[in-house]
């Protein structure tokens, strides 16, 4: 059965109470994000049925806003999520074959996980920061003016890492 400790919901108090009477729904995101974090890196649908069930919404709700957001996993992901932004700016300057190298290093496709579980290469549409291409968004990390040799490097630190 899919369900916070009661530390996670003290959280889930914690974050519906910001918000005005009535209004539970616009903790949504909030929530999704404390659901994937909680239970393994995706929302599957009893998860998401789940968070529902505790903003008293319909479950059509969560998964409307679950599949249109690409910060959500909607299948099991690597321990590493590499979301490579394949938009104008960033194509102009080489994402393209950012992609194309990682797909071929690590031998998988866009949506595939390594079968080490390690790397999931994640494409995205836009992470804001057109500035910096190409570029990709690594957790909680941007990694900025990407090339091939930079990302060979990090990913053999996340494998290092990953092993420590």
């Amino acid at each position: 059965m899919i369900q916070f400790s009661q530390e996670k919901l003290d959280k889930v108090a914690e974050i519906i109470a910001r918000y005005p009477e009535g209004k539970q729904k616009s903790a949504l995101i909030p929530l999704l994000h404390l659901a994937q974090e909680t239970f393994g890196g995706w929302l599957d649908v009893p998860v998401m049925d789940y968070v529902a069930s505790l903003l008293s919404i319909n479950p059509i709700e969560v998964y409307e806003v679950a599949t249109f957001y690409t910060m959500f996993n909607m299948k099991p992901v690597g321990k590493y999520v590499l979301e490579v932004c394949r938009t104008g700016p960033c194509m102009l300057c080489g994402s393209d074959q950012i992609i194309e190298h990682i797909k071929q290093k690590l031998g998988i496709k866009e949506g595939e996980t390594t079968g080490d579980g390690l790397f999931t290469l994640k494409p995205a549409e836009c992470l804001g920061a057109c500035g910096y291409a190409p570029m990709m968004q690594l957790g909680k990390f941007y990694k900025e003016h990407l090339t091939i040799e930079k990302v060979d490097k990090l990913l053999d630190e996340l494998r290092m890492a990953a092993t420590v």
